[in-house]
């Protein structure tokens, strides 16, 4: 293993803090579709919680972008665990109340917090040299496999620790994100440089957003984000509906988030050994293959088969993603070209985490599947596209 992993303690604490954050996110996956399921008025307003929280994120990446910019990561970050803390306990309330609503606006607070973490990856980037950003984004990303063993088991150990089930899981998520807090006042970020103005703030961001490696790293992220979304959100709801349990969903959802995340103590080194856009090929022939086992059966195999490779491949695409964006902004350009790139996951994890929920309890699991071939398709082309036409003329930005 390369020797800087086990030199900088920062790169290891915010792996940590990426994954108590994964923590939460899985948690509230694996809860927030039955509770809304529970609570909802109609069935199809199921996963409306779980899409509150992504709707919350998008809405809140460009009031994160500019605290960053002003207050830098870490104040940035605290201020994002103290909201995290906020949200679970409000949430706790909604359902100790049986309040649908007030659960659906507990987890569109708590999309603040996710904006956050959503820039635990990029910022793992600076605590490296150049040449080692690839591998630093990769191993916070590793970081997450603590949510892929923690959330899911949390879920389950806490889903009956109060009275009125699930209230208890939320009262668990405040306990994470306090933890969270104390891990990341043991990080050292670079030095905080004040926003600039006028010519030195950089190019204007549609300048920067009309880039070909913008577009391909901007919605391969999106579309990756997306598509895995889709089919995890609806996996708890689609194996209640197939007559599996809530502790087969929480082994599928582990298993699951292991494949997401697992593979970045590796996907790094991949990167700088075959290229980048190579790795997000072989991503996105793994989502293709996570569908047709996903359409070949609906047995507890085949929900863990399809949901791994499903992980692996957003691991290769979105991990590459990341790293190819790197080289489409300038320094000073970060907090908005960032802030962009997040708006768009945001955006369409929003739509997919609805889509989810209304598919699923509507029209079937297989349909859901085969609408995911579209973004997956989607990928492909613009990859191919960047590859044969652009990717030989693009430079990092000076």
């Amino acid at each position: 293993m390369p020797r800087f992993y086990f030199m900088n303690r920062n790169l290891w604490l915010l792996a940590l803090c990426q994954g108590l954050f994964l923590t939460n996110n899985v948690t509230f996956i694996a809860i927030n579709g039955l509770v809304g399921l529970a609570l909802a008025p109609v069935a199809w307003m199921a996963t409306l919680p779980v899409m509150g929280y992504v709707v919350g994120g998008a809405l809140s990446t460009s009031l994160v972008a500019r605290v960053q910019g002003r207050l830098g990561r870490k104040t940035s970050f605290q201020i994002g665990l103290l909201v995290a803390i906020f949200s679970a306990l409000l949430g706790a309330w909604g359902v100790a109340e049986k309040q649908f609503w007030i659960v659906v606006l507990a987890t569109v607070i708590a999309g603040y917090y996710s904006a956050n973490g959503q820039l635990y990856r990029f910022a793992a980037a600076e605590l490296v040299g150049v040449s080692l950003r690839e591998k630093a984004v990769s191993l916070v990303m590793a970081g997450g496999l603590i949510g892929a063993i923690a959330g899911p088991n949390l879920a389950a150990k806490s889903r009956t620790l109060l009275e009125v089930p699930f209230s208890g899981a939320y009262i668990a998520l405040a306990a994470v994100a306090l933890l969270a807090m104390g891990v990341m006042a043991f990080i050292e970020f670079p030095a905080h440089q004040p926003p600039k103005t006028g010519a030195a703030a950089g190019r204007p961001m549609a300048e920067i957003v009309r880039q070909p490696i913008f577009i391909v790293a901007c919605g391969s992220a999106a579309l990756s984000f997306g598509v895995m979304n889709l089919l995890m959100a609806a996996t708890p709801l689609a194996m209640q509906v197939c007559g599996l349990g809530f502790d087969d969903a929480a082994w599928v959802l582990e298993w699951h988030v292991i494949g997401m995340f697992a593979p970045g103590f590796i996907t790094g080194n991949l990167m700088q050994r075959f290229g980048i856009l190579r790795i997000m090929a072989v991503g996105i022939g793994l989502i293709f293959l996570c569908i047709g086992i996903a359409l070949s059966g609906v047995e507890l195999m085949q929900f863990t088969l399809a949901l791994f490779l499903l992980g692996v491949g957003w691991n290769f695409v979105f991990t590459g993603s990341t790293a190819l964006s790197l080289r489409a902004y300038r320094p000073e350009e970060r907090d908005k070209a960032q802030g962009a790139i997040n708006f768009a996951v945001f955006a369409t994890t929003a739509l997919t985490s609805f889509a989810s929920g209304a598919l699923v309890t509507t029209q079937g699991w297989a349909l859901l599947n085969w609408g995911s071939l579209v973004p997956t398709v989607l990928m492909a082309m613009g990859l191919f596209w960047y590859h044969n036409f652009h990717e030989k003329t693009a430079t990092a930005p000076k």
